[in-house]
């Protein structure tokens, strides 16, 4: 039996894609990770976390780990609600849709806009996990540039416009993360914010702004799209992994009460009771502004060891974009293929990821690389630099 004679035409299309996670590199043992976008070890909650699922079963006994979970899962989205309403873009309860980490908030997205005849637009360089899911759905992606003041919105309103002169499908979707970009670090300025909205309006498409990084800021984090969005074009997406922690897979999507019903349609029941529950029973023992005060604070020490090991162990030659929050730095060696390069890294004794992953044309990304200050601790940050100083 060939299993792929019951697929429909749209999974077999899909699978002719790179299976998921395959950007991923193989990082040998005791190699520094400079490729690994995740939290500093010393920054998650894990004794917090065990107290508070204590307390939870003595409280709650098996209520939280039955199909309906926990009273506590209300008191997530309250949650939800009221670090929302701080930022400037309050929301009713209807407006707010839990998810399993911010991957299944673009996946059901894509899941009840998109097909094959839709065109969706992203940046370029753009989260290699957001172009996994949105190939499963359709090939008409279109990229737009960033540069130092994130995507290049004045490049998204003359493809706008030639687009509509040739008499070509507008895109259904811009998917954007206009705060401490990945892989780039950029933030997108605030009158690109508007004038992205302004286009959403004149040529009715919407907005998906992915918001995992927004709250992780060295200075002052701006203004979500989401509270200059006065049309309901923004589908708003954020996640607690970056600073709680990612494993506990808690996402959400904000938007219009009408797309969010449709969302849960198809969401259904596919929860986590039970790590819903034992999330919010955490947020009840922890400040979250003074924890966000901590992360800010080491995440921007260990990114000035970065950016200085950069400008000591690296070629005057070699470029980098300096952000002002999030866990990444992107890097540019002209003249380079950094992911032939990375076999000399990672027997050199580091890693990174190659840029190409991050773009729709993966030629466009063979001089870039991106590198997590996030993981490792400032010493061997500085090492990791100083060995890839050494290879090139």
């Amino acid at each position: 039996m060939k299993p792929e004679k019951f697929y429909p035409d749209t999974i077999k299309k899909a699978l002719q894609q790179d299976p998921p996670g395959e950007w991923m590199p193989y990082v040998p043992e005791g190699c520094i990770r400079l490729s690994s976008g995740y939290p500093d070890p010393a920054l998650v909650p894990s004794q917090q976390l065990k107290g508070a699922v204590s307390t939870l079963l003595d409280e709650e006994q098996d209520l939280p780990l039955h199909y309906i979970g926990s009273p506590r899962i209300d008191s997530l989205k309250a949650f939800i609600l009221a670090r929302q309403e701080e930022r400037g873009f309050p929301a009713k309860e209807e407006d707010v849709l839990i998810t399993s980490g911010a991957c299944q908030a673009i996946d059901l997205i894509a899941r009840i806009l998109l097909d094959e005849s839709s065109v969706v637009v992203v940046e370029a360089p753009t989260y290699m996990e957001a172009l996994e899911i949105f190939k499963n759905y359709t090939n008409q992606i279109i990229s737009i540039p960033i540069d130092k003041k994130g995507m290049q919105v004045e490049e998204l309103a003359k493809l706008l416009a030639t687009r509509q002169e040739q008499g070509l499908p507008k895109p259904k979707l811009v998917y954007t993360i206009p705060t401490f970009q990945n892989p780039t670090g950029t933030t997108m300025s605030v009158e690109r914010r508007m004038q992205l909205l302004a286009l959403a309006e004149q040529y009715d498409f919407l907005v998906l702004e992915d918001d995992a990084y927004g709250e992780l800021a060295f200075y002052q984090s701006p203004k979500a799209l989401k509270a200059l969005d006065q049309n309901e074009r923004v589908f708003y997406v954020g996640s607690l992994s970056k600073v709680v922690a990612p494993g506990m897979r808690i996402g959400w999507i904000s938007a219009a009460s009408e797309f969010i019903q449709t969302l849960s349609w198809f969401k259904k029941d596919l929860d986590h009771p039970f790590s819903h529950a034992s999330m919010s029973a955490l947020l009840e023992t922890i400040n979250y502004k003074d924890r966000l005060h901590q992360l800010n604070n080491r995440y921007q020490e260990k990114c000035q060891v970065m950016l200085k090991a950069l400008e000591t162990y690296l070629p005057d030659s070699v470029t980098w974009y300096i952000p002002k929050g999030g866990y990444f730095v992107w890097v540019r060696i002209p003249g380079s293929d950094t992911s032939k390069l990375l076999t000399k890294a990672s027997q050199a004794g580091v890693s990174y990821l190659p840029g190409e992953f991050f773009f729709m044309n993966q030629e466009e990304g063979k001089e870039y690389l991106r590198l997590s200050f996030s993981y490792e601790s400032e010493g061997q940050i500085e090492k990791g630099i100083k060995l890839l100083g050494s290879i090139l």
